[in-house]
């Protein structure tokens, strides 16, 4: 689960940083019918504000009255939704930086002495990891071990344990 916004990687024009943090804080202005609305965001070195496009020269009709209250009211799960759409990262060139931005929730100890165990995981939000970072850190492994036991056919999975998951999957490890 999430337990803070991502990082943005965007280079920064006065430092050159490539990281930006982001707040939830909105600006949001409006030229006659037409309105614009930007997700603010810090550079991490120097403080530097870049804003991401929301809206863009958009009739004010077309906004939904909610979505304009949330960005007024500076609504942070507003902007951790905004930064999962991938138009938004599209149409500001931006990619995300999600380390140190989730934790693992295992309910309690995995891997009690048992010949298998089979576990589901399940995402509350979107978040790319690394399957086998995560089975490694849920289990008490260190992640050449995992990757061992991917190897030697103890730690089967329907789907790929390779590259960035952001969806759900389950596994199954033998001991």
């Amino acid at each position: 689960m999430p337990t803070c916004l991502p990082l943005v990687l965007r280079r920064c024009h006065i430092c050159a940083s490539g990281r930006f943090r982001t707040h939830g804080k909105f600006r949001v202005n409006a030229n006659h019918k037409l309105i614009d609305a930007w997700l603010l965001a810090l550079c991490t070195s120097c403080g530097e504000t870049t804003k991401l496009t929301v809206l863009e020269r958009t009739n004010v009709r077309s906004v939904r009255p909610g979505l304009l209250d949330r960005m007024h009211g500076n609504d942070a799960t507003l902007a951790a939704e905004l930064l999962q759409d991938s138009a938004l990262l599209r149409r500001n060139h931006i990619a995300l930086d999600w380390g140190g931005a989730w934790r693992l929730d295992t309910g309690g100890p995995i891997g009690a002495r048992r010949e298998a165990i089979d576990v589901s995981v399940r995402f509350a939000a979107r978040i790319p990891v690394r399957p086998v970072r995560l089975i490694a850190e849920g289990c008490g492994l260190s992640r050449a071990e995992a990757e061992r036991l991917i190897e030697a056919g103890k730690l089967v999975s329907a789907g790929r344990l390779t590259g960035r998951l952001s969806g759900d999957f389950t596994f199954t490890l033998r001991r």
